[in-house]
């Protein structure tokens, strides 16, 4: 099988983000799953940036399953766009704590590159959608 490198393969550019994304995301969220209710208390409590400071263990907990089984969704290619919502939210929190929580800009925004790029690749893929190599028929 030839490849022609000038042709435009979207869908399989699409697939190779999403499974790469969804590996990373399971990779982090995994852990915080199954940390248990001490760690999902200490990640919600990321919300407290937000005012928010009731129920930092639903918090935590929605975090993690938001990266592990948005992650799952995204290599699926199924409830794509609501598993990118719920990941662009949870980056966006993790952005703002670590922004709040640095002394100086610069070293904020270090800390929070990470979750700012990846705000921005879900708010992006939430935008095209899945593309056309999926388990969904919509």
């Amino acid at each position: 099988m030839k490849v022609n490198l000038k042709a435009n393969y979207p869908d399989v550019g699409l697939l190779i983000i999403r499974v790469g994304l969804g590996i990373m995301s399971i990779y982090h969220g995994w852990p915080k799953i199954t940390g248990g209710p001490e760690q999902w208390e200490n990640i919600g409590q990321a919300m407290g940036v937000f005012g928010i400071h009731f129920l930092p263990a639903f918090w935590g907990f929605m975090a993690a399953l938001s990266e592990a089984g948005g992650g799952f969704l995204l290599i699926l290619g199924i409830f794509f766009r609501p598993a990118c919502i719920f990941l662009f939210i949870t980056m966006v929190v993790a952005a703002s704590m670590h922004l709040n929580q640095a002394d100086e800009l610069l070293k904020g925004l270090s800390q929070a590159s990470h979750a700012i790029k990846a705000a921005v690749v879900y708010l992006g893929l939430m935008l095209s959608g899945p593309g056309g190599i999926r388990f969904s028929s919509k």
